[in-house]
């Protein structure tokens, strides 16, 4: 499977930390942009230029764009038909239940039942170790291919 990073100056420092963790994770790596440290770069080019490459091929591909908050980096990738990007910024004080009463954290939620292919991290909240573990979880967990999740993503497909 090959990873699209891409990220802005509040994501960079991140960005280049887990280039080389998903390398060594065994994935295929090419980077986006920003390259280089920039307080005045604009987000929505490498993270849309990602988001392509992954809507290209959804099925082997993926993206981790990052930025301060990780919101509009997500708003940027949900913009190219295809992508289905999600944020995370650390997990909630509590696990959710899905409908089957199964505990879900949030990393696992947005693989299983979102087939989430975009994974927008906020760099400013997350430590190097939150990270690294997330997308190390996030990079592993498949879609569950649960009927009512591939008819809610198709709903989305449908509208976009």
């Amino acid at each position: 499977m090959k990873i699209y990073f891409a990220a802005d100056h509040g994501g960079f420092s991140l960005k280049e930390t887990l280039k080389p963790f998903v390398q060594s994770l065994g994935y295929d790596v090419e980077d986006m942009g920003a390259f280089v440290l920039d307080m005045n770069d604009d987000y929505p080019l490498f993270v849309q230029a990602a988001a392509r490459k992954v809507a290209e091929d959804p099925m082997r591909r993926r993206g981790i764009v990052i930025g301060g908050s990780g919101q509009g980096e997500a708003c940027a990738a949900n913009r190219v038909r295809g992508a289905r990007a999600v944020v995370y910024y650390g997990e909630p004080a509590h696990k959710q239940t899905d409908a089957d009463g199964r505990e879900l954290d949030m990393i696992t939620s947005t693989r299983e039942h979102n087939d989430s292919n975009v994974l927008s991290l906020a760099g400013r909240f997350l430590t190097e170790h939150e990270a690294k573990n997330a997308v190390r979880a996030w990079l592993a967990i498949p879609f569950s291919g649960e009927e009512r999740h591939v008819r809610r993503i198709a709903h989305i497909d449908k509208t976009a």
